[in-house]
């Protein structure tokens, strides 16, 4: 049977809280998706990745999910309507399209397919 010899090094390692611990309220965002940054370094939020989308679609959290990826993302006329609504104590919240599906609208227009988009009256 094979027998492991040799020094065993232990160190340890060094993380606090302080250095873990960050919030963001408002923020930069990306200048093409008009998405939060990520990470602390650049005073960034969360990501809410496709897990999290997939755990709130079977809680039944629509109201909550349309949130987070619409006025808490990259939906820039429905952010400045909630800020408004926010001062003027209205608490209807109107989410319009998102920048990423714009973003995504043009890449396939880069690709020389038309696509329209229907609005319901």
């Amino acid at each position: 049977r094979p027998v492991t010899v040799g020094y065993m090094y232990m160190l340890k390692l060094n993380h606090l809280v302080d250095d873990k611990m960050h919030a963001r309220s408002t923020g930069p965002y990306s200048l093409i998706t008009q998405q939060p940054l990520g990470g602390k370094a650049q005073f960034g939020g969360q990501r809410f990745g496709e897990m999290e989308v997939w755990a709130l679609e079977a809680y039944g959290a629509s109201y909550t999910l349309q949130e987070m990826l619409t006025v808490k993302s990259d939906d820039v006329p429905g952010r400045t309507k909630i800020y408004e609504n926010i001062v003027k104590g209205d608490q209807r919240m109107e989410a319009s399209i998102p920048e990423s599906f714009n973003v995504l609208v043009k890449e396939i227009r880069s690709l020389g397919l038309n696509i329209e988009m229907k609005q319901d009256d």
